[in-house]
């Protein structure tokens, strides 16, 4: 209990006090900007975001989203535990609650208000409704409809917070195809209708793409696929496989590993969860590994495939926090729960006290440094744009959209763009935006990670400038901003 307090009192330190990171920064201006999708991601994040900013402008309100998830994630766990465990569910949730906890990837991304929580959400609801669904299915042959169009409601949801979605389709199709009992399905005409409700969320992605000449699909996949010489990464591969045995803990790897190592036993289990526990595992796993191998894959992205483990790992008597016969606590326990504690607090202290990768020299992770200095940054911005008419009378522009995003959060003013190289979401609100801004003179933020360059250069004619604003952190220097003035043309 006093393990789970202290995760708990970790986690809110971080939803109250934490600046919003970049990403977290950028998706909430989405929030403010509401579309049918976005170039990086799908909606529902975004209009989730644009929903709760009713509530008010805060680091809480912005993660306030984080907490119904979460519950709603706990609450779909509880009914896991029951369904397979029956009297012993309360005491497996504990024990699945603190290996759930103990999991830094998952520390990490259910307290981000990123897409990434939503999509843990709805894709372990759709596992669960499917499983309920198919185990009925091979007891009565025919199984209660409401649950497989369930699981398709909220693969559809899911699908409208990331694309890796399709993961769980594809271990759900497997697992159908490698049970002889639910073969009968591929000719049931639910599973289609089923499939239809699922596809229905990417209606808005695809009408935003048809306005957008297809460029989020695009960006995926030139983001996924290496376009140069054919050759393997053996570094990027390994990068991937190194970083999520940090990120998952080895510890709960190799609880994993336990289970997944006989795959024939899985299969002669007549419950359908162990079957997709596999394949929601294997699938994603094996192709995430590959893509690594080809181009680059990041670890989260594989994020769902560990959801039916945890229960699994829970299960099993060498994981209860028992005692041994010294009377002290096992190691076996106490060492995970360590590996996540320290993560769960350098996490907190690198995003809401200093950032910790600043000790090891001035260039390192310059992304963590911009979670630093917005408030003095803001209050130059403010300074400055006073003297020109306010900011309403002339235009906000950063060369990049972790600083707009950020600056725009601080302000609570989301007419802010970027001026950079790389696409993104920003390009598609410029050519409306620019129409109001021409000619306009225009306050522009830099930094030496994203200094003025000549793309920025021809729509920015400096004036004035620039105002160098330094950030510093217990007297120890974090990173430089710059602000100059000039005229901005389109």
């Amino acid at each position: 209990m006093v393990v789970l307090l202290a995760f708990l009192c970790l986690r809110l330190i971080f939803w109250w006090v934490a600046f919003p990171n970049p990403d977290e920064a950028y998706y909430w201006l989405w929030g403010q900007r509401l579309g049918w999708s976005y170039y990086d991601h799908p909606p529902f994040h975004a209009w989730v975001q644009g929903l709760f900013s009713a509530l008010g402008h805060s680091p809480f309100v912005l993660r306030l989203p984080n907490l119904l998830s979460n519950g709603l994630l706990l609450f779909i766990y509880f009914k896991i535990c029951q369904y397979r465990c029956g009297a012993k569910a309360r005491s497996v949730l504990g024990r699945m609650l603190w290996l759930l906890l103990t999991a830094p990837l998952y520390f990490l991304f259910l307290a981000l208000a990123w897409p990434d929580h939503w999509l843990i959400t709805f894709c372990l609801l759709a596992m669960y409704w499917f499983i309920t669904f198919a185990d009925d299915y091979q007891v009565t042959g025919h199984g209660q409809s409401r649950r497989l169009y369930g699981a398709g409601g909220a693969i559809a949801l899911a699908l409208l917070c990331k694309y890796n979605t399709v993961f769980v389709l594809a271990a759900f199709l497997a697992t159908i195809v490698s049970q002889p009992r639910l073969r009968p399905l591929l000719r049931d005409g639910r599973l289609y209708l089923a499939g239809a409700i699922a596809a229905s969320g990417l209606l808005p992605i695809l009408v935003w793409n048809q306005q957008n000449d297809w460029q989020s699909f695009a960006y995926y996949v030139n983001r996924s696929v290496d376009s140069g010489a054919f050759s393997l990464r053996w570094d990027s591969g390994l990068g991937f496989v190194l970083f999520s045995l940090v990120m998952v803990s080895p510890w709960h790897c190799w609880r994993f590993w336990q289970i997944l190592r006989a795959p024939q036993a899985l299969f002669r289990q007549t419950s359908t969860y162990a079957t997709l526990a596999f394949w929601s595992f294997l699938i994603p796993t094996v192709v995430l590994t590959i893509v690594s191998l080809l181009s680059a894959a990041l670890y989260y992205w594989n994020i769902t495939a560990y959801l039916l483990l945890f229960p699994l790992v829970a299960d099993l008597e060498t994981v209860a926090t028992r005692k041994n016969e010294s009377g002290h606590k096992n190691f076996a326990v106490l060492l995970p729960l360590l590996y996540g504690l320290v993560f769960a607090a350098l996490f907190v202290i690198h995003y809401s006290v200093f950032p910790l990768s600043a000790l090891i020299d001035q260039d390192s992770d310059p992304d963590s440094r911009m979670l630093y200095g917005w408030q003095d940054v803001a209050a130059v911005v403010q300074a400055e744009a006073t003297a020109l008419g306010g900011l309403d009378s002339i235009g906000l522009f950063t060369t990049d959209y972790r600083s707009a995003s950020a600056i725009a959060y601080q302000l609570n003013y989301p007419q802010v763009l970027a001026i950079s190289q790389r696409i993104d979401q920003f390009d598609f609100w410029a050519p409306a935006d620019n129409k109001l801004l021409q000619g306009k003179l225009a306050l522009l933020i830099s930094d030496d990670w994203h200094p003025l360059t000549e793309v920025a250069l021809r729509h920015f004619q400096p004036q004035h400038g620039p105002i160098t604003i330094p950030v510093t952190r217990f007297g120890r220097w974090i990173k430089n901003y710059y602000l100059t003035t000039g005229g901005y043309q389109p």
